[in-house]
């Protein structure tokens, strides 16, 4: 029996304490559920604080946006509106400008078209005046326009007449003054057209030496060089103490020239002996004939004398060589070739012919004893 009621009072017990742990939890349940409700609130409202503060900071900011466009589209306007009253104020200005320069034009029209009114009027007077006059003369002098006329011309042409015979003499006297000017011209102006550079020859020729100690072997133990290129070319060679040079003397040029290859030819080739001298020489002597007969015929090209005997070219071409008065015969047969024929051409002479004279005039001077 008291185990029966044992387990009764645990039945029940358990029962107040199912029944407490529910009511326990429901109040939990409720309380966690409040506690969470008013979270969400609190959230809500801070969400539509933060939404509202949002809004009129963008409320704030799209008025001062629209501020400041409405103040720069005045500025614009009032920038245009000031522009355009310039502008207006210009045409304006320009208006009354043209409207000046009209009425001025207006003016000038009306009193340009009385002056010409006023010209005419005086041109009828003069007309009038005129035509009065030529009758009192024709009523004065008995005769009529045309008779006044002829006897003017006869009186002028007869007082012309001691007038054309002076003149006559004076335009024979000035012509013959301007004869003597013009013939004086021809000649100043032909000369000026030959002037030519003068060069001047000696009877000496000076040959540079790359050293002193060239000397010594031109020339050779005992002299026997030396007298064989004096004795192969017949040119005195002078060594003295002249730095670096020999001299060549001579009266010929000719020889002299011959002479001055040969030596440079011998010192740019450095073997020096009579064997070689007289080889030396001998192509010197064929080079300066080729160069003779060369100059010659391009003197005969440039005078524009054609068809000159080959003798004549060869005697021309030694003129290079040949000097007077210290300038080259050649280009002073040149010279006087070129003047001989603008004085021909001047005259109306034969150019060909005097050019032929005036090339060969001094071509004797090419010619030696021999």
């Amino acid at each position: 029996m008291p185990w029966i009621i044992m387990g009764a009072v645990a039945l029940v017990l358990a029962v107040i304490g199912f029944f407490a742990g529910s009511a326990y939890r429901r109040k939990s349940a409720e309380a966690t559920i409040g506690s969470a409700e008013d979270e969400a609130k609190r959230i809500l409202n801070d969400a539509i604080k933060t939404a509202e503060s949002k809004k009129r900071e963008a409320l704030l900011e799209a008025k001062e946006e629209v501020h400041t466009l409405r103040q720069e589209t005045e500025k614009d306007l009032r920038e245009r509106r000031s522009e355009v009253q310039r502008q207006e104020h210009r045409l304006q200005q320009k208006e009354e400008s043209l409207d000046r320069k009209i009425e001025n034009f207006e003016a000038k029209e009306e009193k340009l078209a009385i002056r010409a009114k006023e010209i005419e009027a005086k041109i009828e007077e003069c007309d009038r005046l005129k035509q009065s006059q030529m009758d009192l003369l024709e009523k004065i002098s008995g005769f009529t326009k045309e008779q006044a006329k002829a006897h003017l011309l006869q009186l002028l042409d007869d007082e012309l007449t001691h007038e054309k015979a002076v003149k006559i003499l004076d335009f024979e006297q000035q012509t013959k003054d301007d004869c003597d000017r013009i013939a004086k011209n021809i000649i100043g102006h032909a000369i000026q057209r030959c002037a030519a550079d003068h060069s001047s020859e000696m009877t000496v020729s000076v040959v540079p030496l790359p050293s002193d100690e060239m000397k010594g072997r031109i020339i050779g133990r005992e002299g026997r060089n030396i007298r064989a290129l004096e004795t192969a070319t017949g040119v005195d060679l002078i060594i003295d103490d002249t730095p670096e040079a020999i001299t060549l003397s001579s009266f010929d040029p000719v020889r002299r020239e011959i002479a001055r290859v040969t030596l440079e030819k011998l010192i740019l080739d450095g073997r020096i002996h009579p064997a070689r001298i007289e080889e030396s020489v001998q192509k010197a002597t064929n080079e300066v004939e080729t160069t003779i007969k060369q100059t010659g015929e391009r003197a005969m090209i440039d005078a524009g004398v054609p068809n000159l005997h080959p003798e004549i070219i060869k005697l021309l071409g030694k003129l290079k060589y040949r000097t007077s008065y210290g300038q080259s015969v050649l280009n002073h047969s040149l010279e006087v070739c070129y003047l001989s024929g603008l004085l021909a051409a001047e005259m109306g002479a034969d150019v060909t012919l005097a050019k032929r004279a005036g090339l060969l005039h001094d071509i004797g001077k090419a010619i030696d004893h021999e």
